[in-house]
């Protein structure tokens, strides 16, 4: 339900703010889509059947390392302080995706699929950014509409082939629409950054969000986190300050 009350809420400002619709623009934004919809499925498939603090750090590793792997391919070469925050931003990324398991009550066992399937989702999640990045500036955010037509389309069709086509109702909606309304904010300041900035400062940089994830896990649910989350939540500081000293 997010992403089509998303694609409903990004058509209406992007109408408002303008922009050239062009081949390019419908193109790389549907391609984001794409790749953005493969890894949500991926992911949760994985974490469902394999050991989550194999699965999750794994991922974030790759989702973290693709966008400055492919900015450092295209020639970005970030300053000297810049370059060691993003290394310390990498080893913060893993550590703050470390989570604590249920493996003794219900242990999981990493098998090829499950390998698979972290791949696959670290990978989509990782070309998500390099794929938004290559949107012609002039197309404002017509680009994230289309992404989400098609990452739209692309869930609803996996839903219903799997039999789990069922609209949610009560809290689990409401709880959607929020979700859809944070997405389009999320979105656009993907976007922003993007065009502000080299592809492997700032996609490193919203790697990070394992961070933020944990930091509401503790204020909002309560939760206790772990010494080396922790740790990686710091050290995630400290390549914010560098990086944008950089």
């Amino acid at each position: 339900m997010s992403y089509p009350i998303a694609m409903v809420l990004l058509a209406v400002i992007a109408v408002i703010v303008g922009g050239q619709v062009s081949e390019s623009a419908v193109f790389w934004g549907a391609m984001c889509g794409i790749s953005q919809a493969f890894g949500v499925w991926w992911f949760y498939a994985a974490l469902g059947a394999g050991p989550i603090s194999v699965v999750s750090p794994l991922t974030a590793i790759l989702v973290a390392g693709i966008p400055v792997g492919v900015g450092l391919a295209l020639g970005e070469r970030p300053g000297l302080i810049a370059a060691i925050g993003v290394v310390l931003a990498l080893i913060a990324v893993v550590l703050v995706s470390r989570e604590t398991t249920d493996e003794d009550v219900r242990p999981h066992r990493f098998t090829a699929r499950v390998a698979w399937l972290t791949i696959g989702s670290g990978v989509a999640f990782g070309l998500n950014f390099v794929l938004i990045n290559q949107v012609p500036v002039e197309a404002k955010l017509w680009p994230l509409v289309f992404a989400r037509v098609s990452a739209s389309v692309l869930v609803l069709l996996v839903a219903a082939v799997s039999s789990n086509l069922r609209p949610p109702t009560g809290t689990p909606l409401r709880l959607a629409v929020l979700a859809a309304v944070l997405d389009v904010g999320a979105n656009i300041a993907m976007l922003l950054a993007l065009q502000a900035s080299l592809l492997s400062l700032a996609g490193v940089l919203m790697s990070l969000y394992p961070a933020a994830t944990v930091l509401l896990a503790i204020v909002v649910l309560h939760e206790r986190v772990t010494r080396w989350q922790t740790v990686g939540m710091v050290a995630a500081v400290m390549s914010v300050a560098m990086i944008a000293a950089g």
